[in-house]
């Protein structure tokens, strides 16, 4: 009984804190979180690479260390100043037991970098990959988001009555339209058009006539002076054969 009621709320919860989630909100929140990472992970790095340069100036320290100390003892002894070579031998030593810890403690160091490069490498290939899963999700929420409203577009010209008024406005317009037209025609046959052609045309024809009298007339005036040059001319002539005769 104890299982089943304890199955039984967990199924509730889960339900009520599966309808509060939103998965586009999830999503932006798990790319923003991703991306909050790389710099704890930076300065982690960072910490192991300073702990390794450490170690190698400590190694190289403890090897300059061993170099004097035996240059001291070599020079003590060409001295024959055994108890000044048997203290820098017991400080050698000393200086040798230091730097086998050292170094121990570098390859461990080296080992840590390398493994800390190859997870921020394979962090980044992974974070890259699931921000970039994010973001076709929310592109395609988004889609799905426009789909969504197209489709409630679409039922509202059924469901609103957005069809019916539509059509019921283009048909008032067209029939306007055509109502209109009828009275152009209408009007165009109460006009007598065959009376306002001849009309026209007669008026074209007196025009004619006109310019045609106008050409008469005016070779009716070239002749007339023409007629009354002849006779001068022809009086002119009998005067110049009396004038000959009488000098003759």
């Amino acid at each position: 009984m104890l299982k089943r009621f304890i199955r039984a709320i967990k199924s509730m919860f889960g339900g009520v804190i599966s309808s509060m989630e939103n998965p586009k909100l999830i999503l932006e929140q798990n790319i923003r979180e991703l991306n909050d990472q790389i710099p704890q992970m930076n300065e982690n790095i960072a910490t192991v690479k300073a702990n390794l340069i450490m170690l190698q100036k400590e190694v190289k320290r403890n090897e300059k260390q061993i170099v004097d100390l035996t240059s001291k003892i070599k020079s003590a002894i060409k001295a024959n100043r055994d108890d000044i070579a048997e203290g820098y031998a017991l400080q050698l030593e000393k200086a040798k037991e230091t730097i086998i810890h050292s170094k121990d403690q570098l390859q461990f160091a080296e080992r840590a970098y390398e493994k800390a490069l190859k997870v921020k490498k394979v962090f980044m290939r992974e974070k890259d990959r699931k921000i970039q899963e994010a973001k076709e999700a929310l592109r395609a929420s988004e889609r799905a988001e426009w789909q969504s409203k197209i489709a409630d577009t679409l039922e509202q010209f059924e469901v609103g009555g957005i069809d019916q008024t539509h059509d019921e406005m283009i048909s008032r317009i067209n029939e306007e339209s055509a109502k209109n037209e009828a009275r152009m025609e209408i009007a165009l046959d109460s006009i007598d058009t065959q009376t306002m052609e001849i009309e026209a045309n007669a008026e074209k024809i007196r025009a004619h006539e006109l310019v045609e009298q106008f050409k008469l007339e005016m070779g009716e005036s070239s002749g007339s002076i023409s007629i009354d040059e002849e006779p001068e001319k022809e009086e002119a002539a009998p005067s110049k054969s009396v004038g000959n005769k009488e000098k003759s």
